[in-house]
């Protein structure tokens, strides 16, 4: 009974295939390219340099960051840090300006791996970079604050902009 069952429902498969196939008079086909451009292309994400609280600033005191680029496999990059935010801040002369007293501030300076300034693409000497590899490279900001006369106390601060250029 199971073989006539299979019997049957071959011959069905069968002889429908075949209408099915001489329904279709003829064929043609056409070819289509699939492509996708990959661009130069880089992100950029950075963490906050935060200085451990002080009392007197009667030494240097320092910290780090981490800037993280991603740039497309074999794309050069460099990133520049700007001068911050403050009214007179340059890239040699950097301020943080305070919350209350907003004309006190601490000045401090960042720095690239090697301990120069690191600053941005108005001083290429200054800017740090390297070449994209399609995956998130990191790079370290070191931050001072030398010693200097300590203003009165509040929370000092500066907005610095990081801009990975490719």
């Amino acid at each position: 009974m199971e073989r006539l069952i299979y019997r049957k429902t071959a011959f069905l498969l069968f002889t429908s295939l075949a209408s099915a196939s001489s329904l279709a008079a003829g064929q043609n086909s056409a070819n289509f390219n699939v492509t996708i451009v990959i661009q130069a292309n880089c992100t950029i994400a950075a963490n906050n340099l935060t200085f451990p609280p002080q009392g007197v600033l009667s030494s240097a005191v320092t910290a780090t960051s981490a800037l993280t680029v991603t740039c497309t496999n074999t794309t050069p990059y460099f990133v520049g840090l700007s001068a911050g935010s403050g009214t007179g801040n340059t890239e040699t002369n950097r301020r943080m300006f305070g919350a209350v007293n907003t004309s006190a501030f601490v000045a401090y300076q960042l720095y690239k791996s090697d301990q120069s300034v690191w600053g941005d693409i108005a001083s290429p000497n200054t800017r740090q970079g390297g070449t994209g590899n399609g995956a998130a490279q990191t790079l370290t900001v070191n931050g001072t604050v030398p010693a200097q006369a300590t203003p009165a106390p509040d929370t000092y601060s500066s907005t610095v902009t990081a801009t990975v250029y490719f």
